[in-house]
């Protein structure tokens, strides 16, 4: 098990070595620039809800989102709902996400989904490499770049799953996964590219059994991604970037978790669909 610090404690890159099998890399001064990042709290509905129910929480997120004036929202809802949930949040700050897209423009590709479609009806976010589409529907690295590359050409914002597997976690491959995973995620993505691309970092042993990293645990890869972007791309790319958590992220612990200074919003799964509780994470309090 990890003997790990105070979140507090953890800044930068302090823990880089207590389960990641990588050496320490370049501070990432997320101290003084996590100011200058907005969070980015994304609800991820996956496969739930009928129509009614999509509506009625669509409103209910917009209204929410009228509180948290320095957040940024998302709702990320099944294809069949996302003209009508866009008319819902109609007039509120309130984004607008798909759970996935294709990598072509068009044709013979029955069930498809295409970023022309979703630009079309006034996406704004493309969730891209979550570990369901990888594990469940085989989609690779390289389908995983495809699909990024072609959400970012159509001027639509990426949300870049990246994460380890519970065995993975305990041989220490965490930072060597996450290499891997945003290596090849992001080729062809340069630095000006990467304004618009968000990485949600989500352990997979995490999401949706109720397990959740701890502050400090999640802080410690958060700081790693960060250090990575020093590395692969600049500083000032590094001090940019969003960086999300997903796993279990729920009313009773996204205080803490974004409380952690490399930790700059959340992508959530089942409490984004129970209104209230999904309000108070929109609400969070550092």
């Amino acid at each position: 098990m990890l003997s790990l610090v105070t979140c507090a404690s953890v800044s930068a890159f302090q823990t880089s070595r207590l389960a990641a099998g990588r050496p320490a890399m370049h501070n990432t001064r997320s101290l003084t620039m996590m100011a200058e990042r907005t969070p980015l709290i994304a609800g991820n509905w996956k496969m739930n809800t009928v129509l009614s129910e999509a509506v009625s929480l669509a409103k209910a997120v917009s209204e929410a989102s009228s509180t948290a004036p320095d957040v940024d929202v998302a709702v990320c809802v099944p294809f069949p709902f996302l003209i009508p949930v866009k008319d819902a949040l109609a007039g509120s700050k309130v984004g607008l996400g798909a759970q996935d897209c294709y990598y072509e423009t068009a044709g013979a590709y029955t069930a498809a989904v295409s970023t022309t479609m979703l630009d079309s009806i006034g996406c704004d976010y493309v969730i891209c490499g979550h570990s369901e589409r990888r594990a469940t529907f085989g989609d690779t690295d390289e389908d995983v770049n495809k699909k990024t590359l072609k959400i970012l050409s159509e001027g639509l914002k990426p949300i870049l799953c990246i994460g380890e597997l519970k065995e993975e976690r305990e041989s220490g491959e965490t930072f060597t996964v996450c290499d891997n995973q945003l290596t090849k995620g992001l080729a062809g993505v340069d630095a000006e590219a990467m304004k618009n691309v968000v990485i949600a970092y989500e352990p997979v042993w995490a999401i949706g059994t109720g397990l959740t990293a701890t502050p400090e645990v999640a802080q410690e890869t958060h700081a790693y991604i960060r250090s990575w972007f020093v590395e692969n791309y600049s500083q000032e790319v590094a001090d940019g970037v969003i960086i999300q958590y997903g796993g279990s992220v729920k009313a009773d612990n996204v205080d803490e978790l974004m409380g952690c200074p490399d930790i700059d919003g959340a992508l959530v799964g089942g409490a984004s669909l129970e209104a209230e509780g999904f309000g108070r994470i929109i609400n969070f309090v550092k």
